[in-house]
């Protein structure tokens, strides 16, 4: 314990922490959806990913690519999400798809410092505010269709981006996810418990390159998950 709280812990540390909140809070909603223990414990995952994506907005160096990568995995795991949970409520990499957008769209009206340059931020912040509160509308509330986290969600890693250090990141993060609790129940303010892990994040990396697996985990343990579902129910074990 003495040496985690020396060393802290890494970029990819935290993220394999996050999966494994995310894994249990999906075990929950898949197979045990009774068991209210497993949805409290993944109230845990959003935070840490909002906040270790956007740490990775900060060291990017092809933009580009990173936004292009986020929103094709976004759509193939949709893909997945939708047949393995029958509905057309959006997955996490949409929500972290708009926030990155929103960043990027930020962090260039600030580079150019002025005030012309922050209608791109503006007409960003307009449309998510749309894909978030008014699109749903279009659609039947038996479909599901809706963003993960909602308009608040998508500003949760806009908020610790622009953060100027790590109490201040924390200190947004708390905020926003108290807001988020009010908006979205008692359920949700389980996640301000991520926070005291988040205050061990030593600003490294980690030694191995591991963000292709953090994508490809998303859909997969969705339909590994879905699969021993149909298998336990096949044979009326649950």
């Amino acid at each position: 314990m003495k040496n985690l709280l020396s060393k802290g812990l890494s970029g990819n540390q935290l993220k394999i922490l996050a999966v494994i909140f995310m894994t249990i809070d999906h075990i929950g909603m898949i197979l045990f959806p009774t068991q209210k223990i497993f949805r409290l414990i993944g109230r845990l995952a959003f935070p840490i990913f909002a906040y270790t994506f956007a740490e990775g907005c900060k060291y990017t160096k092809n933009r580009t690519r990173h936004l292009l990568m986020l929103c094709a995995m976004a759509a193939l795991c949709q893909v997945v999400y939708t047949l393995t949970l029958n509905t057309l409520h959006m997955n996490i990499l949409v929500t972290l798809s708009l926030s990155v957008v929103t960043i990027y769209s930020f962090d260039f009206a600030k580079k150019k410092g002025n005030l012309i340059s922050y209608i791109i931020p503006m007409a960003v912040l307009v449309c998510v505010f749309f894909i978030c509160y008014i699109l749903p509308g279009f659609f039947s509330r038996a479909s599901g269709f809706g963003i993960d986290y909602g308009f608040l969600g998508v500003m949760l890693p806009v908020l610790v981006y622009f953060g100027k250090d790590k109490n201040e990141k924390l200190f947004l993060l708390s905020i926003g996810l108290l807001i988020l609790g009010a908006n979205s129940g008692l359920r949700q303010f389980f996640a301000i418990c991520a926070v005291p892990i988040l205050a061990l994040y030593n600003g490294e990396r980690g030694k191995w390159k591991m963000k292709y697996f953090f994508y490809a985990y998303y859909p997969l343990h969705l339909a590994a998950i879905y699969l021993i579902g149909m298998f336990l129910t096949h044979f009326n074990i649950i």
